[in-house]
């Protein structure tokens, strides 16, 4: 028998209805079928934040100011963000990486030191990077997964932090599917309509502006450092054949970037939720993702996969512990 004949008849077997566990019996299967084995399990589960500012920032295409992303990092890392007390509470290891944020962290503030500039340039005017730093950039996200991998992890998700970051995330829906980028634009951290026609008005002329020709040249000329980074750990989380856990509208849009490198990462991939932001809606439809909550989130940071992580946990708990029908005695309503 395969291993998806194997798990099929296990899922099945329980003591209950076939299909009455919904999508804790597609999650069960999935990550039995990626680990090749009909008792799965998840080991020291990890979030990694990666944290950026960006050039466009400048062009008021978010109303935050971008000195908030370093204060939002030094949150992190004293404990009182969203981030924090979510992964807290599920037990989850989370590492703040500085992929390249407009500051200097003080020596020994927990940050983790990856800076690959003080933000990415203005790509109204240049590209946001060159393809040699987007390449050290996914080579960085790459070699802090290996890390997590290394102490025992097989479960992992993304998070980020970047005033400004839903531009390079809306331009990279709007390049890779050629959906309209109007549709591909939202509020962001909260534009108004007045905000929302100058950052549409911005990013098109920006998108006028370059033709990219691969996917890494895409990434490179509208992405940013933190994107890029979470980038490249999809791509190493699905060589070493980890669980992986898309969160919101700007980490799916690496998630993106990676699928058009590699379409393969999907095998992998879980969605932990489908986000208020109307970008998200369609960068799912477009990979064909099932979220697993529906809660209108729009804060980033990880947060959707901390929130859906014991989800994913109880899936691979009914299927390990849940008795069969020969087991309990049970009438197997099967053979009726």
């Amino acid at each position: 028998m395969n291993i998806e004949s194997a798990l099929r008849q296990k899922i099945d077997s329980r003591t209950k209805p076939v299909g009455s566990l919904g999508q804790l019996e597609k999650i069960a299967f999935k990550i039995g079928k990626i680990q090749r084995t009909v008792t799965p399990e998840l080991r020291n589960p990890a979030i990694l934040v990666f944290a950026a500012d960006h050039g466009i920032a400048d062009e008021g295409v978010s109303p935050c100011p971008k000195e908030i992303t370093h204060q939002m990092v030094m949150n992190f890392v004293h404990g009182g963000a969203g981030i924090n007390v979510f992964a807290h509470q599920h037990g989850i290891n989370l590492k703040i990486i500085d992929a390249g944020v407009d500051f200097d962290f003080p020596a020994g503030s927990g940050v983790i030191d990856a800076k690959l500039g003080r933000g990415t340039h203005n790509m109204l005017h240049q590209p946001a990077m060159s393809i040699e730093t987007c390449r050290k950039a996914m080579e960085k996200g790459a070699e802090f997964v290996r890390q997590e991998f290394e102490n025992g992890c097989n479960v992992i998700g993304f998070g980020e932090m970047g005033i400004g970051n839903t531009s390079p995330a809306s331009l990279l829906l709007h390049q890779f599917t050629g959906i309209p980028l109007d549709n591909c634009v939202g509020r962001g951290a909260g534009l108004n309509d007045i905000g929302i026609r100058n950052k549409c008005d911005i990013l098109r002329r920006v998108a006028e502006k370059y033709n990219p020709a691969t996917p890494l040249e895409t990434l490179a000329t509208f992405g940013g450092f933190e994107i890029a980074m979470i980038c490249g750990g999809v791509l190493e989380a699905k060589r070493l054949n980890m669980i992986i856990v898309a969160d919101g509208f700007i980490a799916t849009s690496a998630f993106l970037t990676a699928h058009e490198m590699q379409p393969d990462i999907l095998e992998n991939t879980l969605f932990s939720h489908s986000s208020d932001e109307k970008g998200h809606i369609l960068m799912l439809k477009y990979l064909k993702g099932d979220p697993i909550l529906h809660l209108n989130l729009r804060l980033g940071e990880g947060t959707g996969v901390a929130l859906a992580y014991p989800i994913i946990r109880s899936a691979l708990i009914f299927l390990n512990e849940m008795a069969g029908f020969e087991d309990a005695g049970v009438h197997d309503v099967r053979n009726d």
